[in-house]
């Protein structure tokens, strides 16, 4: 059975109500924003204002003032000054609230050693019920982030050579089948979308970060072949996506290794082929983008792993 994609954490909503109200000009050059005043609009705590303060100051949108707040740069000098509406974001679930945070932390420590997972010490310690944390483990063992080991215990495996090594395989077994039969139930334009995205990404080329990258993998890795219409395989297919997970954090710190992010064109080639009805040039189109994307994968493990320093964490024991 299908599970309903989460909705979008917190952070990205209110980043995406702030970035349109910047566009539009309702908050103008250099109004100071601040977590609370952040935290009181949209009805969140002050983690996920931090968080969409910060996503905004990498996108060039705000900057950092001497002060530690953060000043909107760039709107429009012609626009009228208005007092943005307060905005209630759509609230979540307990355990998918807690959960972007948790995924981030487990994947940020799993690209340095495995590691237990204590649950009852994970839900003391961000003040939740086992039950909350049962559901957020769940999740986690769904997507492949984490498994029970021989004595029941939950296990964040290393990303290790050959732990990436198995999920790749596995992603480029049973992708291309789900693409094939994806294709003939894609809804009209989706592949003119996928292009025009495509080309427009490498456009900007260094100019791109890490979230839209990731909107850009999930794109053709997930919602493509969401369409294949076979529950059990995206079932599957889903086991691996602990590399999708993990491509989102080490895309944020790798931007400048290799310049234009190169899946862009490979990406752009197997739309092309798709939209020519070369189905089987397609397919190995896919395989050796995979087979690629392996070693990208394993050059950003290794260039994160002298830079991050994850912070100590009670529920996690290095194994």
């Amino acid at each position: 059975m299908n599970q309903a994609p989460l909705a979008p954490p917190l952070y990205r909503q209110a980043s995406d109500a702030l970035a349109q109200d910047i566009a539009q000009g309702l908050l103008p050059a250099g109004e100071a924003l601040t977590q609370l005043g952040i935290a009181r609009r949209f009805g969140i705590s002050r983690a996920p204002a931090r968080r969409a303060l910060e996503e905004l100051a990498r996108a060039g949108m705000l900057r950092r003032a001497p002060s530690g707040r953060f000043e909107v740069v760039g709107a429009p000098a012609s626009a009228a000054p208005r007092h943005a509406a307060p905005t209630v974001l759509t609230q979540q679930p307990a355990w998918e609230r807690l959960y972007p945070e948790i995924e981030l932390a487990i994947i940020s420590h799993a690209s340095l050693a495995s590691w237990r997972v204590n649950e009852a010490m994970l839900a003391r310690h961000h003040g939740v019920s086992r039950t909350v944390a049962r559901d957020v483990m769940g999740r986690l063992q769904q997507r492949g982030i984490v498994r029970k080991d021989d004595s029941g215990r939950w296990l964040a495996p290393a990303l290790t050579a050959d732990h990436m090594n198995e999920l790749y395989e596995l992603r480029w077994l049973l992708e291309p089948v789900a693409m094939e039969k994806a294709v003939p139930h894609l809804p009209p334009g989706f592949l003119d979308v996928m292009e025009d995205e495509l080309r427009q990404a490498i456009k900007r080329g260094a100019a791109l970060d890490g979230a839209v990258l990731d909107r850009l993998e999930q794109r053709l890795h997930v919602e493509l072949l969401g369409h294949c219409g076979n529950g059990a395989l995206m079932q599957a297919i889903g086991l691996p996506q602990a590399l999708l997970v993990a491509h989102h954090f080490l895309y944020a710190l790798t931007l400048e290794l290799f310049g234009t992010e190169p899946f862009l064109g490979e990406h752009l080639e197997i739309v092309r082929l798709l939209k020519a009805g070369d189905i089987a040039g397609a397919k190995a189109a896919l395989v050796a983008h995979l087979r690629i994307s392996r070693r990208r994968a394993l050059l950003r493990i290794e260039a994160v792993q002298d830079m991050i320093q994850p912070d100590p964490l009670p529920w996690l024991d290095r194994v």
